[in-house]
């Protein structure tokens, strides 16, 4: 059932969508033009197509992580890039910015002149990209190196455990000779991180004993049973061509390279954390830094695409859980459930729902999962015509990173040898039950494994777009998956309120409210001086709460997106009439790949147009 009508929601947006655009990253008029019915059509740039193909090789190279989980290149290339590691120096920082910067000036010129429709779109997409990294550059270091989330302790583990590819015995021993690099990787994220902390850039107290847990979790067991070693001797099972006699092999070098230089590098880690944590305190948000509100400003501005400001978002966050809450009360009360705020009532609803008996009731949470994404994917039939080939899987959480984790999703291989994951933390005791349905169509079907799979899919449009090498970033990605759980709600997927499931529906409502919460969470900790407490207790639980505190901005995204996205939808309602088709919709921003918001804007236009010149 529908959870608001549309006129409220674009009364709620249209007063507080401002023009989108970056400031300096602004993108200049031709990049935006629409594509337009019955105008002359105009032949591809050549000399683009073959310049932007080599800059975004140029590119990838200087990331051999990014090479390898795209697997961008072919043959001897691609293999020497499966055996490198991304340096983490300042030297390295500062060659992308500067290729960023060059690549940018290129860009303009070709901007200037004659491009085809896609070509316009690519160009508009690669600039947004660019422009980003070179204004995102001198607040890089506002973020802890050694981040639960994303600090290469966990970071480094994560990719050669579960992104290296592993499907012959080159890849093992490519494997090996990155393994033999990340002692040193980690040792320059420890340069960087205390040249960091020598500015006062720091983190706060508790995102350092977060990161603590990790590097202590990675050093307790011996070498032999070291995860990278675990690892390796799982997987290497997959190298048909490996012999027994190689294998052997390889899982002793592994453990000495674990023992003589991995390990070593995280006890450095782990000491300076030790020297660290005295200076540190609870303070949250980014603003206890030097410059803090200049580095949030610039967060938000990247994240959502828009020239939002903070205050602007608090006020949209505040809006959108007014109108959730509103919607929620009602159900609830039918449900029975009336007394407390709605946080009270939906804890206690949940509680309704928590596994009962001794036994471990992850292995049964997780098959109602993979049941729940395979739901998904009949339901989405009649609503999209285009459609990922690559599989998707659900998984649970690996336990390095289970304490801190948030649930996610993993691209597929694509050369086919890796599912889609949908990745569960199940840290239990307690289980978020009555949320599952709303998570899977957000982090599978039809939302993360519909977008991003398709996209590598994709034909007639450049690999470096595929690949995401260059994309539209978080309020792009993040607004389509939270859309696909409003879809969900709208298409009648919960069915109704006699013969539906309205615990599932106030989970989904549960989770919208969830990221509009986030709006106003995040720019509390970060602008308004709000504690770590007073995020918890205004509904959102301390691991999220931490990933906002060291991911300024990020959480921002989601709402943001959605409301996009149905705000454009409603726009095609409205203009096209009986001609608009929801499934074409989907087709055309799917189509697209990961574009900018303000790109979106302009392709929905033309689209339009397209529409409205048909028979």
């Amino acid at each position: 059932m529908p959870i608001s009508s549309q006129r409220s929601l674009r009364a709620a947006v249209a007063t507080l969508f401002v023009p989108l655009a970056l400031g300096a990253t602004v993108l200049p008029t031709a990049a935006l033009a629409a594509p337009v019915a019955k105008t002359a059509a105009v032949k591809p740039n050549a000399a683009f197509d073959a310049w932007a193909d080599r800059f975004a090789d140029d590119w990838v190279r200087m990331n051999p992580q990014l090479a390898s989980s795209t697997q961008y290149f072919s043959g001897a290339e691609q293999a020497a890039l499966d055996r490198q590691l991304t340096p983490q120096t300042p030297a390295r920082r500062e060659q992308m910015v500067a290729l960023a910067k060059t690549g940018v000036a290129r860009l303009d010129k070709f901007l200037a002149g004659p491009l085809d429709d896609t070509q316009k779109i690519s160009a508009a997409v690669m600039r947004w990209s660019l422009a980003n990294v070179i204004a995102n550059a001198p607040f890089e270091d506002f973020n802890f190196v050694f981040s639960q989330f994303g600090g290469p302790q966990v970071g480094l583990v994560n990719y050669m455990t579960q992104t290296h590819p592993m499907r012959s015995a080159q890849d093992v021993d490519s494997w090996l000779a990155r393994l033999e690099q990340v002692g040193t990787r980690m040792d320059e994220a420890l340069a960087r991180a205390r040249s960091a902390s020598e500015r006062k850039l720091i983190p706060p107290r508790f995102i350092l004993e977060r990161a603590q847990f990790q590097v202590d979790t990675f050093l307790k067991p011996a070498a032999p049973q070291n995860v990278l070693v675990t690892s390796l001797e799982k997987r290497s099972l997959d190298a048909k061509d490996l012999s027994p006699e190689a294998r052997t092999a390889a899982i002793a070098r592994a453990t000495r390279i674990v023992e003589d230089k991995i390990r070593p590098a995280y006890q450095r880690v782990q000491g300076f954390m030790a020297e660290l944590h005295p200076k540190t305190n609870d303070t949250a948000g980014i603003s206890r830094l030097p410059d803090g509100r200049k580095a949030y400003d610039r967060a938000i501005a990247n994240f959502t695409s828009t020239t939002l400001t903070a205050d602007e978002i608090h006020a949209i966050g505040l809006r959108e859980v007014a109108r959730l809450e509103a919607e929620m009360d009602k159900h609830l009360r039918a449900l029975g459930f009336t007394e407390g705020n709605i946080e009270t009532r939906m804890k206690a609803l949940d509680a309704t729902f928590q596994p009962k008996g001794d036994e471990d009731p992850r292995p049964a949470i997780l098959a109602k999962y993979k049941e729940m994404v395979k739901d998904a994917q009949a339901r989405s039939e009649s609503l999209f015509n285009l459609k990922p080939r690559a599989p998707v899987d659900v998984l649970r959480e690996p336990p390095l990173t289970e304490a801190s984790a948030a649930a996610h999703y993993s691209l597929p291989a694509p050369d086919g040898s890796r599912p889609g994951v949908f990745w569960v933390p199940m840290r239990g005791p307690k289980f978020d039950m009555i949320r599952m349905r709303s998570l899977s169509y957000h982090e599978a079907v039809p939302g993360h494994h519909f977008q991003l799979a398709i996209q590598q899919e994709l034909a007639g449009i450049p690999k470096y777009r595929s690949a995401r090498i260059f994309s539209g970033g978080s309020a792009h990605s993040e607004g389509w998956a939270l859309y696909t759980e409003r879809l969900a709600v709208e298409q009648g997927w919960y069915g109704d309120e006699k013969r539906g499931d309205v615990p599932g529906l106030l989970g989904a409502l549960g989770s919208e409210l969830f990221r509009a919460r986030r709006l106003v969470v995040d720019t509390g900790l970060h602008t308004k001086g709000w504690t770590r407490q007073q995020a918890v207790d205004y509904g959102i639980n301390v691991e999220e709460v931490d990933r906002y505190v060291v991911w300024p901005g990020q959480a921002t995204a989601y709402m943001i997106g959605m409301l996009r996205i149905v705000e454009l939808r409603e726009k095609a309602k409205a203009e096209l009439g009986p001609k608009f088709s929801l499934p074409a919709f989907h087709d055309m921003v799917l189509g697209a790949g990961s574009v900018p918001l303000d790109v979106l804007g302009q392709l929905v236009d033309g689209w339009i147009a397209k529409e409205k010149a048909k028979a």
